[in-house]
């Protein structure tokens, strides 16, 4: 009988009833009130693992300790280094019950391995080859393009993160089950790359990540491929949840393959530390082709038993084969395409902003320092002040300056200094207003133009990545290089550096109350359908309709701003759940003046009262979200709702709110892609000469040809207003344009220039 010891990090009320073996029980540490464990804390030897013949690792903290990986929920269910099984706390069940099913198939599978149910799978490595010659890779590649399957897996592993910044050093091909070949690219001459575009035509080439792959094969090779499949997009389409599509998560979650990469990063490891290098800056040309050779082979096999696996699961939900077939893979292309035609920043414009921002830092900081209390401040200290320092900066304003603590608190339940505690501060003391000022330049100067600078193409072109697959609700992520989705709003130092080239300008589309809409349709609330019917200004309308004011909508800013304000914040708060206090509290904001708690329940009344429709809607909803634990978005899109079960009813109250959030946000995010999609198409139809650079909330950002942005115009209009099965009769989705020499549309100028 195996000799099994389980390990916690510290005692625990735990029970593993489900464990169907005797065990031993260790933890790390005796004391069961630290709230995190240090190494200085445990107690617990390495070595005793030494007399088990399993170790069952509960929680991050044993795992790391023994095993020195640090993501339990990868590895749960799983045998590392030969003996040890980890698995998450089922403690954590009770706040987050969408775990219990990664818990029960842990234990499933511990007991399996334990009793010897199951035996740990080895691969055959002669299976995975490596490739340098011409006359071996035409070989393989036929061998390939014979198979039965009407797909093949590939892969590509690179220099670079992007196609401009570096080369590709070998592709990956597999075309049956649990086999593989990395194939140097120094051998790619005319006759393998005919070859390749022979293979590629004839099959579906499935990838993972596609769009990273496409346009390294696009941009060094001109591959084309007529039918791609992208594995990390089919799995994003049966679980949502982002940080979950990684090719080793699902490797080991999926496969017999396991941790195949790891002696792989063990001599990464190696080599950084024998040749001083910082992990940034390791290159994976380092690599010799025979020790990625394995790793590389391993990288397609996987794809293509993932694909078996997620497309068949896929085509078996009408629904979900409609979301990859029609918006998931199309939006992949057009993502590839836009990001190849990259976000044209003027470089003269970036360092006039950047010299700009520095003396203005410099301009703040000086008068900073004439104040007597920061004078007082470095004196006692001992050292400068740094606006940078949060602890420094309450003992500032709190201790010399004398300020009154707002009640926000930070996660310790220190005295907060957020930007929220600054504006506040900033109507008492000019300290708190030039803080927030320098924070804010700050971070523009370090986040943005510093940084754009230097990652510029040598097209003047910045080039960084859109994502479908970075959010629950389907609206597109940015990430790499620039976070377009995170650029400054209020201040137009970096959107006025995105320029169009002489001759052309920069053309904004946006949708406009776009979630309303949507919520009107849906709720099929003919009251609330009127008002976009009607016309005129949305909020203002709604605060007449509401408030049955007696003077014309264009009048109803002018003479009822509250209410108008009131009836704003109510339509977009009770979208998303939001009580009297929250109305209260945005009016307040929003108007400066004071909007108390039974105001804002009687506009809430007064609102339900005209949109009853919407009302019952919202109830509706909340049953299905509460029932089922999960929804379906008008474009197909699954929302699951995996906490709805948890015993914390605020955690259930915030998956309601995320449910119907999604129900409203995901179909307008859907509208925009799938119009800017349509567009695409059309600018490569009719040859225009416009660059869609960019999506941004419920934007489209283009570059256009100064004589073709009405052509541009009415085109995207049309596409973007396509009957979708989501229009009001006679009303299409709103649009607005704007239109000029830069995104920041004259603001720039004004300011720096």
């Amino acid at each position: 009988m195996s000799r099994v010891l389980l390990v916690e990090t510290k005692p625990s009320k735990n029970t593993y009833n489900s464990l169907n073996f005797d065990y031993d029980r260790k933890t790390l540490t005796s004391n069961a009130q630290l709230k995190k464990v240090l190494k200085k804390d445990v107690e617990l030897q390495k070595e005793v693992a030494d007399e088990y013949d399993w170790v069952i690792l509960v929680g991050s903290e044993p795992f790391k300790f023994f095993t020195g990986k640090s993501s339990v929920t990868e590895y749960a269910g799983k045998i590392v280094d030969e003996k040890f099984i980890p698995t998450i706390n089922p403690a954590m069940l009770a706040f987050k019950p969408e775990a219990k099913k990664l818990w029960e198939n842990s234990v499933s599978a511990i007991n399996d391995y334990v009793t010897g149910k199951r035996v740990r799978k080895s691969y055959d490595k002669s299976n995975f080859k490596g490739i340098d010659n011409k006359q071996e890779a035409l070989e393989y590649i036929e061998y390939v393009r014979q198979s039965e399957y009407s797909f093949c897996a590939l892969d590509s592993e690179t220099t670079a993160l992007y196609p401009r910044d570096g080369y590709m050093l070998g592709i990956s091909l597999c075309g049956y089950p649990d086999t593989g070949a990395y194939i140097s690219t120094e051998v790619i001459d005319d006759d393998v790359a005919a070859s390749l575009q022979r293979l590629f035509r004839e099959k579906a080439v499935v990838f993972h990540n596609a769009k990273f792959d496409l346009a390294f094969f696009e941009y060094h090779f001109g591959f084309e491929f007529p039918v791609v499949e992208d594995t990390m997009l089919l799995h994003y389409a049966l679980d949502e949840r982002p940080g979950t599509h990684g090719l080793k998560q699902l490797a080991l979650q999926y496969t017999e393959y396991g941790d195949y990469e790891e002696d792989l990063y063990k001599f990464i490891d190696d080599y950084t530390k024998s040749h001083g290098l910082l992990k940034s800056e390791f290159s994976w040309e380092f690599i010799p082709f025979e020790v990625m050779v394995e790793y590389a082979a391993i990288d397609a096999c996987v794809t293509f038993i993932l694909y078996n696996k997620f497309r068949r699961a896929v085509d078996k939900n009408p629904r979900l084969k409609d979301l990859y077939d029609k918006i998931l893979i199309p939006g992949m292309r057009f993502l590839g395409k836009i990001q190849d035609n990259g976000v044209p920043f003027d470089e003269e414009r970036l360092r006039i902003a950047q010299s700009t921002m520095e003396s203005q830092l410099e301009a703040n900081s000086q008068q900073l320092r004439s104040f007597d209390k920061v004078e007082e401040f470095e004196l006692d200290q001992a050292q400068p002040f740094n606006p940078g320092s949060v602890q420094q900066l309450r003992k500032l304003l709190f201790d010399y300056v004398g300020l009154q603590p707002t009640g926000i608190k930070t996660g310790t339940g220190a005295d907060s200094t957020n930007a929220e505690v600054l504006e506040v501060l900033a109507e008492q003391h000019e300290i708190p207003k030039l803080i927030l000022n320098i924070r804010k330049d700050s971070k523009i100067k370090n986040t943005y133009l510093d940084k754009i600078i230097p990652q510029l193409n040598r097209d003047g072109r910045l080039r960084t990545n859109f994502n479908l697959h970075g959010t629950t609700s389907g609206r597109l992520s940015s990430s790499g290089k620039l976070n377009m989705q995170q650029l400054p709003r209020d201040n137009p130092a970096v959107k006025g550096c995105i320029k169009a080239r002489d001759g052309y300008k920069i053309v904004s589309m946006d949708l406009t109350t776009a979630e309303v809409y949507i919520a009107a349709i849906l709720s099929k609330d003919k009251e609330l359908m009127a008002v976009f019917q009607e016309g005129g200004n949305f909020h203002s309308s709604i605060a007449k309709k509401v408030f049955n004011l007696p003077c014309a909508i264009e009048d109803v800013a002018e003479y009822y701003g509250d209410r108008r304000q009131a009836a704003k914040a109510v339509t977009f708060g009770i979208l998303y759940g939001a009580g009297a206090n929250k109305i209260s509290a945005q009016v307040t904001k929003d108007s400066g003046s004071y909007f108390s708690k039974s105001e804002a329940q009687r506009v809430i009344d007064e609102y339900f009262g005209t949109f009853r429709s919407l009302k019952s809607w919202l109830k509706k909803s909340e049953e299905l979200i509460l029932n089922n634990g999960f929804v379906y978005s008008h474009f197909g899109r699954k929302r699951r709702l995996r906490n709805i079960t948890s015993d914390n009813q605020g955690v259930v109250a915030h998956e309601v709110r995320s449910g119907i959030n999604f129900l409203i946000q995901s179909p307008s995010s859907d509208i925009n892609l799938l119009g800017a999609i349509d567009m695409q198409n059309y600018i490569e139809r009719e040859k225009l000469d416009a660059k869609i650079f960019a999506l941004v909330h419920d934007s489209i950002l283009a570059e256009v040809k100064e004589d073709q942005v009405e052509q541009y115009n009415t085109a995207l209009k049309q596409f973007v207003q396509a009957d979708r099965g989501l229009t009001i009769p006679a009303c299409p989705i709103g649009t607005d344009f704007e239109v000029g020499d830069d995104y920041s549309f004259g603001k720039f100028e004004k300011l720096y220039l």
